[in-house]
């Protein structure tokens, strides 16, 4: 080789371990940069230099050049990566229903340093005071006042459950708002990478770090399929539907439950919508939710991947009530709050309506059809004439209740045929949440809680009832209540407030357990993959060396050939 063509070869040495000297720093300066991924100088070969070319050699007569710089590669597995945002995913899914099943927990552990099981069974033992006296005036108080506690703190447990829903329906729209920045960060991203790369031979890995990061990241929050096409864009889909395509990005939008606030995410190229006298558009969302929240949550189906998903199935999409579990219990079976209010609220409502109907019949409500002054009639009602003297009976002459409706009657008085005031048992209507015995609706008649003595337990004949007291006892023994359809097992009114913690608890568990092993299955494939695109400092520093015994072992070889040159000059010359 002609050495001038030699001091090409030495000049490649020298910038190519140049180049890998500063990759490797680049390495050393990012070892504890989360996102960033280990990067590795490509060579290739220059063009050879063809002396002669004779048809009977297998090769012609070259001579190499050196080497040049190709590129600086991300070192990245595509299968891991792909593997790793999916488990994540759902170890995002389950991290979620553990945190709401503690937070669960918390509202039925503690309220002012007394728990509600505590509430139960103060209510239970007023009662069993009552059977030894009825008559007594500071058992009846304690009775009252008891019932005053329970109303109270069922609405108390049910308003923390209620707060908790709100809590998880403000970080549904903080992850939506996320969500939709990221979105718009890769494009920003997929424009910045394309303008540095197209045409060059350059890679903006650094911005590739960014948007792989934002990738990582959005894998946690919602199930996404990604790509990139041979343009060096990357497109995102989540649960299915184009989010970020082309120079496009999707933006998911939320529509607001007038009666509950709560958040739905849509896709609003998916949904109808009709144009308002304001000019505003008016969303109609069905069919164009973001997430299918009827879906059987599943491994096998991919169905429990993101954290946010598992918020909306957590939050539930009302507040539910007793009437959810006869209704469609089906819809509230997957929501972890919505279950629990719904078999709370019954424990309640039972409790209400027990205690309530056994005063009642005592004090004369009877069930039939019933004559009014104008000719209707009222049929199949519960009804009691009025009776401002009779057993049981209020000041105006209705029912005693323990419990009351806080925002409607129990009774409303009517003209009766015969001339006579009746009170009319007002029915529940589950569409009127108003009208239920439920929790945040319940409170003891302001009378009743300034005069217990109303009570009385004195039969017209002066006669001590005791049969009154003994009925609400037995009611508290009685097993004849259940969970939910799902359960078969009858339990009193003591054991099934035992049993909803207990399912609680189990849930919780089950929850907790799914959750710490996902974490363990995470944790390795992060293992996995930070084996390759991590930065070991002992490699790089390795590396370091390498390439700087190279840079000077091109030097050492220029400084030959320019002493050779400089020889042949001189000599030449002399």
């Amino acid at each position: 080789m002609p050495l001038m063509g030699s001091l090409y070869v030495g000049a490649s040495g020298l910038q190519n371990s140049q180049n890998a000297l500063n990759t490797t720093a680049h390495n050393l300066s990012n070892v504890d940069t989360v996102g960033y991924t280990r990067q590795q100088v490509q060579l290739s070969a220059k063009r050879y230099l063809t002396l002669s070319v004779d048809p009977d050699k297998v090769n012609n007569k070259q001579v190499g050049l050196g080497v040049t710089y190709s590129r600086v590669k991300q070192v990245r597995d595509y299968f891991l990566d792909k593997t790793y945002r999916k488990e994540s995913g759902r170890s995002m899914f389950y991290e979620v229903s553990t945190e709401v099943i503690e937070g669960v927990e918390t509202q039925f552990g503690e309220m002012n340093g007394e728990a509600f099981q505590t509430t139960i069974e103060d209510f239970w033992s007023a009662i069993e005071e009552l059977v030894k006296d009825p008559t007594s005036s500071v058992n009846q108080g304690l009775l009252v006042q008891r019932a005053m506690e329970f109303a109270e703190r069922a609405g108390s447990v049910y308003g923390g459950l209620s707060d908790y829903q709100n809590n998880l329906n403000a970080q549904i729209r903080t992850q939506v708002d996320k969500i939709n920045q990221y979105g718009r960060q890769l494009l920003i991203l997929n424009d910045s990478i394309r303008a540095i790369e197209t045409g060059k031979i350059e890679h903006a890995n650094d911005l590739r770090d960014a948007r792989n990061q934002i990738l990582d990241e959005l894998s946690e929050m919602v199930d996404i399929r990604y790509d990139e096409d041979m343009e060096g864009n990357v497109w995102v889909q989540i649960e299915g539907v184009d989010f970020v395509r082309g120079s496009t990005c999707h933006e998911i939008e939320l529509d607001i439950d007038g009666t509950t606030g709560f958040y739905t995410p849509f896709w609003p190229q998916n949904a109808d919508y009709r144009i308002l006298a304001d000019g505003t558009k008016e969303y109609i969302i069905d069919g164009a939710e973001v997430f299918n929240l009827n879906q059987e949550i599943s491994s096998d189906r991919n169905t429990d991947i993101g954290g946010l998903k598992s918020m909306l199935l957590a939050r539930g999409d009302h507040r539910a009530n007793y009437t959810d579990i006869g209704v469609d219990y089906d819809s509230i079976s997957q929501s972890i709050i919505m279950n629990v209010q719904a078999e709370f609220d019954q424990l309640i409502h039972n409790v209400v309506t027990k205690v309530n109907s056994i005063l009642e019949n005592h004090a004369g409500v009877q069930t039939g059809d019933l004559e009014l002054e104008d000719g209707s009639r009222l049929v199949g009602v519960k009804y009691c004439k009025s009776d401002p003297d009779g057993y049981l009976r209020m000041s105006d002459g209705r029912p005693i209740q323990l419990f009351s409706k806080a925002t409607t009657p129990g009774y409303t008085m009517v003209k009766g045929a015969d001339g006579n005031e009746y009170w009319v048992y007002n029915e529940e209507n589950p569409g009127d949440g108003n009208s239920l015995y439920t929790c945040g609706n319940l409170t003891v008649d302001p009378e009743l809680l300034q005069k217990p003595s109303m009570l009385g337990f004195l039969k017209p004949d002066q006669e001590e009832d005791k049969g009154v007291a003994e009925e609400l006892e037995d009611a508290f023994k009685e097993e004849e209540y259940t969970l939910n359809p799902n359960v078969r097992k009858k339990t009193s009114f003591v054991d099934y407030y035992t049993d909803l913690i207990t399912q609680i608890s189990v849930t919780g568990e089950v929850q907790r357990s799914i959750y710490e092993n996902q974490v363990g299955t995470v944790e390795g494939v992060e293992d996995a993959r930070e084996q390759v695109v991590g930065v070991s400092s002992d490699e790089e520093l390795s590396n370091m060396v390498k390439f700087q015994s190279a840079y000077n072992a091109a030097s050492r070889y220029i400084n030959v050939i320019s002493e050779m040159l400089e020889h042949i000059i001189n000599t030449l010359g002399m």
